[in-house]
């Protein structure tokens, strides 16, 4: 994953039935506390996600992604050069920007868990700050609120082809089935999908969880395990910016991305 049942595409973006749809969350977490070694010399003087693409910070693609929708309060984890960070944010007007200071890195997991306190007990977007997503023909912030279904889920993760994922080389992440519900990976096997570092979570995905630093995997395993994980397909474009390939694939696309209008 990006720092992190017979499978088909119609049965990977289909809607699970419902009574109505959930609003769309109203806050949202972006990890922006890592140390980025696989861009470095380029993160020893800056945090990874303010490295620029086509002239915008990591971390200011992803916040627009957000008000764009109505996201109305993100938290921030801030670690390496975290105060650079909140200087450069400082001068944006939304959305509402919190910080979750991590002295010591608590990885993906342990991160959201800290900064839970910030968040009420309902459904919150949680992204990563060293990828770039287009949605494709409907906003994929909105396709998940819509596909999110309490009753059911604890976490709802957008996935991405893996043959279309810029500055990407795994095996994939999930395999998900006709419901859109998720399971890993076996093991020297290869998915066609892989996560793209977005996702809808509840408060309750966390209870009982570990102390200290873990991963959000752990979490992921246990929800599979109740099958309260599930997943959408992205029919947008995707980057992986963890590492100077990516960064100058993302740099190249961007500058023709408004040649294709169904991509924003």
């Amino acid at each position: 994953m990006p720092d992190d049942a017979d499978v088909t595409a119609p049965a990977a973006t289909s809607r699970l039935p419902r009574e109505a749809a959930a609003p769309l969350p109203k806050w949202a977490m972006l990890l922006a506390a890592g140390l980025g070694m696989r861009l470095r010399p380029l993160t020893e003087s800056r945090p990874k996600p303010l490295v620029e693409v086509a002239g915008r910070t990591l971390i200011d693609h992803a916040l627009d992604r957000f008000e764009e929708v109505g996201v109305e309060t993100v938290v921030v984890n801030l670690h390496h050069l975290g105060h650079m960070i909140q200087d450069h944010l400082a001068g944006r007007d939304s959305p509402e920007i919190l910080y979750s200071h991590e002295p010591e890195l608590l990885e993906t997991g342990g991160g959201v868990a800290k900064a839970l306190s910030h968040f009420d007990d309902s459904p919150f977007f949680v992204a990563n700050t060293d990828i770039i997503w287009l949605s494709g023909p409907q906003n994929a912030l909105q396709r998940m609120a819509e596909t999110w279904d309490d009753a059911r889920m604890d976490g709802l993760l957008l996935l991405h082809p893996t043959v279309t994922a810029h500055g990407y080389n795994g095996s994939g992440d999930f395999l998900i089935d006709p419901a859109g519900l998720l399971s890993q990976r076996p093991e020297r096997e290869i998915s066609p999908y892989m996560f793209a570092g977005v996702q809808i979570l509840h408060p309750r995905l966390f209870e009982k969880a570990p102390e200290g630093a873990f991963s959000l995997r752990v979490l992921y395993d246990r929800a599979i395990e109740r099958e309260r994980l599930f997943g959408i397909v992205s029919d947008g474009v995707w980057f992986h910016v963890g590492t100077a390939e990516g960064l100058a694939e993302a740099e190249a696309f961007m500058q023709i991305r408004y040649a294709d209008t169904n991509l924003r």
